[in-house]
């Protein structure tokens, strides 16, 4: 009885650190258990986890022509990131991922000056993301410190609701070659300066991985 008790008083002072104050208990527990969740990624690489616009293929429709709505509701045109790089990620707060808005503020730090990162907040894998726009942003600011732009919350796979942005993003027949859909919440595109797509980054890829690096800088 009194080993169950030790056991018991230390799971409970186990919860009791890794709960945070501003997260639930599964928050709390899918961003102490991400490091677990990425191992498991790089023991059982997925073969198109990583895809690249080798041909350098333009769009048949261009990318600038696309406008989006922030998460403040301001209307976004895309066109004025001519000339930098952007990474637009679809992502969710309650994700065994979550914690990759943490990789990506840092990845925004470190190269604000060449890449905008586009958090799209969305609700279409297992309803991980129920929270409203203004819930989802005081989230990712408090616990993540997030300050690159976040999106209004909307569909990201494939259907009539998708989002303009990720049907361009995932028909080939606008970006010229991509028909990946978003595998899950924090896949990853990269856009170049000239407004081609040039990568597709499964969630699994961390985005301050070597491959995604090496993609920001060339």
């Amino acid at each position: 009885m009194k080993k169950l008790l030790l056991i018991l008083a230390v799971i409970l002072i186990a919860l009791f650190l890794i709960k945070r104050k501003n997260m639930t208990w599964r928050q709390s527990f899918l961003k102490v258990t991400y490091p677990l969740v990425m191992l498991k990624a790089k023991l059982f690489p997925h073969e198109k986890a990583i895809q690249v616009n080798e041909q350098h293929i333009k769009p048949v429709s261009s990318f600038y022509e696309l406008k989006t709505t922030a998460n403040n509701g301001t209307i976004i045109d895309l066109a004025q990131f001519k000339g930098k790089k952007i990474l637009l990620v679809n992502t969710a707060s309650d994700c065994g991922f979550t914690a990759q808005y943490n990789e990506l503020e840092k990845l925004h730090q470190q190269y604000k000056d060449k890449l905008v990162i586009l958090g799209f907040p969305a609700n279409d894998f297992k309803q991980q993301e129920k929270a409203d726009d203004g819930s989802i942003a005081e989230f990712c600011k408090i616990n993540f410190g997030v300050s690159f732009q976040l999106m209004h919350k909307s569909q990201v796979i494939k259907g009539p609701e998708q989002n303009m942005v990720f049907d361009w993003l995932s028909h080939k027949e606008k970006n010229g070659w991509c028909d990946q859909q978003p595998v899950w919440n924090f896949s990853k595109y990269l856009v170049n300066e000239e407004g081609i797509l040039t990568h597709f980054f499964a969630t699994t890829i961390s985005p301050l991985s070597e491959d995604v690096q090496k993609a920001i800088k060339n």
